[in-house]
């Protein structure tokens, strides 16, 4: 075949696999649609012509759908979990981060009594230090993810589905929002397939209510100001309730014939004497009275108990896996260590 009628071909084939995209692209139920831009104008003020102009520019992603449907680290055990975010390089590049960035994080450490090397750690669980914030347009990730959520269609998860579905419909409202108040280009925002965006990957909503502005400029930048991005991570676990200087997690033993104890929460409800009637106690005296919960992992060396405390807890409102809090509490004594050997004489 002649090299131009060559190139031609493979231009209508191209042309033709848009087409057939474009054709096959789902288009939202129509009552769906009609109720989200009823919601959008009462709840948060937003004028109907301009969400539907933003709606217009919003595009399904099948591959969103796919990688919601198979999160990669959540089946891990521990033992599998943990090298994933505590690694050599990982550990390296966070004393390295805290290093350079020492003058930012501590004003905002010492004013919030959030810990600099905690506030390093989940940007390095996040996005590795800012070197992964995602590749996902926020608008059609939200979009996706809103109108076409997966429903898996058995009856025990059906709701849940569907609830899902709606949290993601007010992180589009709010995201349209944000873009208005903090000048930002709605159709440049990139994230993670879930819609979660910058340094510390804030969903919307929690970018609307916890974000800070850190170096005075007047905005709240969680893309490109670092300054901002310490002081809202810090501000986010202070609005959970961080407790300055108190401990994040303990290991613990479990007693010959204790019987096995899975809490039904998260929630750092329990005195150590209760813990302690159950059969697990803190391998180390706590030196006063700390309500904690008891969590479980399976490690390399077999079962590790931990009591998790209210710090613990406070970790699992930025992520609701007790394994991502124990990986940034981990991660971030890590940290800690290497700058403590730096200062050392």
């Amino acid at each position: 075949m002649p090299r131009h009628l060559s190139r031609l071909f493979v231009l209508l084939l191209a042309f033709a696999g848009a087409a057939a995209s474009a054709q096959t692209a789902p288009a939202p139920d129509a009552a769906l649609r009609e109720a989200f831009l009823a919601e959008a104008g009462e709840k948060y003020g937003l004028e109907r012509g301009e969400v539907e102009a933003w709606l217009a520019q919003s595009e399904y992603k099948q591959g969103i759908v796919d990688a919601m449907s198979r999160p990669a680290e959540a089946v891990k055990p521990w033992k599998d979990y943990r090298p994933i975010f505590i690694s050599d390089r990982r550990i390296r590049e966070g004393q390295a981060f805290m290093a350079r960035h020492r003058d930012a994080l501590q004003p905002v450490a010492e004013s919030t009594g959030v810990p600099a090397e905690m506030i390093t750690a989940i940007i390095g669980v996040e996005t590795s230090y800012g070197g992964n914030t995602g590749s996902y347009r926020v608008l059609d990730a939200l979009y996706t993810l809103g109108f076409f959520y997966p429903v898996s269609g058995k009856p025990e998860q059906v709701e849940r589905e569907t609830m899902r579905g709606k949290f993601f419909r007010d992180e589009l409202m709010q995201v349209m929002l944000l873009a208005k108040e903090e000048r930002l280009d709605l159709l440049a925002l990139k994230g993670s397939y879930a819609g979660a965006m910058g340094y510390g990957q804030f969903m919307p909503s929690s970018y609307r209510a916890y974000a800070r502005d850190g170096d005075g400029d007047g905005r709240r930048d969680l893309f490109g100001s670092l300054p901002d991005v310490f002081a809202s991570v810090a501000n986010y676990f202070v609005a959970h309730g961080w407790q300055k200087g108190e401990p994040v997690v303990a290991r613990a033993i479990a007693e010959e014939g204790a019987a096995p104890f899975k809490p039904d929460t998260l929630e750092a409800k329990y005195s150590l004497a209760e813990l302690g009637e159950r059969g697990y106690r803190p391998t180390t005296a706590q030196g006063h009275a700390l309500d904690a919960t008891l969590v479980t992992f399976e490690g390399n060396e077999g079962t590790e108990h931990w009591l998790g405390f209210k710090n613990f807890y406070v970790i699992t409102r930025y992520n609701r896996s007790p394994m991502y809090a124990m990986a940034v509490y981990q991660l971030s004594r890590e940290i800690a260590a290497g700058q403590d050997a730096l200062a050392a004489p």
